[in-house]
């Protein structure tokens, strides 16, 4: 067993799928019951409907009520967040100690100053979607940029979106995951959702290849 498997927060982008019943969640999960039932076999996830709309305090109140201790949750961002963090930042931190990273996603071109507004504004985890082409070289330390195995930061944020993957690619990836967490790196990994429960399955996959000697 890989003692190092608790830096490992591996799932999926988003929980609330009904066509993941009955393969994923039991026939008969409730919708409202499908976090608590995802947190018992995977001990992460990615919200992203948080991009759209910022939640109310008490949404996320009941988001961290449904899981486990050591579960994290990543958060992505909405637009707005992007000028006005210290709202966002207050709202997120209600997660409390199942706050993971924060996943901000900037499409338009290179702004300098944008970015040392956010990082200057937060001691929150941060993780980088920079998808514009101007921002190759930019040093975003302590930020990570999203796939960015060689970071020089304490976290790793990576996310598969080209399913679908083989178990000699998931291998692959628990051979490149398992040195960062024996250097004591934290890595948040997740699998893009579909409409069947093949997301869940690489992750628990994932995991099991990480957390065996052979990984």
């Amino acid at each position: 067993m890989n003692p190092n498997v608790e830096r490992l927060s591996v799932g999926t982008s988003g929980w609330s799928y009904p066509s993941w019943r009955p393969d994923f969640y039991p026939e008969g999960t409730a919708n409202e019951d499908f976090l608590s039932v995802y947190a018992v076999r995977l001990p992460s996830v990615e919200l992203n409907s948080t991009g759209y709309r910022l939640p109310s305090e008490e949404q996320f109140d009941r988001w961290a009520a449904a899981v486990p201790h050591g579960f994290r949750f990543a958060v992505k961002a909405p637009p707005r967040a992007l000028r006005d963090v210290a709202t966002f930042e207050e709202r997120v931190r209600r997660l409390g100690d199942r706050l993971g990273p924060v996943r901000f996603v900037l499409a338009a071109p290179r702004d300098d100053g944008l970015l040392a507004l956010l990082l200057g504004s937060t001691d929150l985890q941060v993780a980088l979607d920079l998808r514009h082409e101007s921002w190759a070289d930019i040093d975003v330390r302590p930020a990570v940029r999203v796939n960015d195995w060689e970071a020089d930061a304490p976290f790793r944020y990576l996310r598969f979106r080209e399913p679908p993957h083989s178990d000699e690619e998931l291998a692959g990836f628990a051979a490149r995951v398992t040195p960062l967490l024996a250097d004591g790196i934290e890595v948040f990994a997740y699998f893009r959702h579909e409409d069947a429960p093949t997301a869940p399955a690489y992750a628990e996959r994932l995991l099991q290849l990480v957390r065996s000697d052979d990984a």
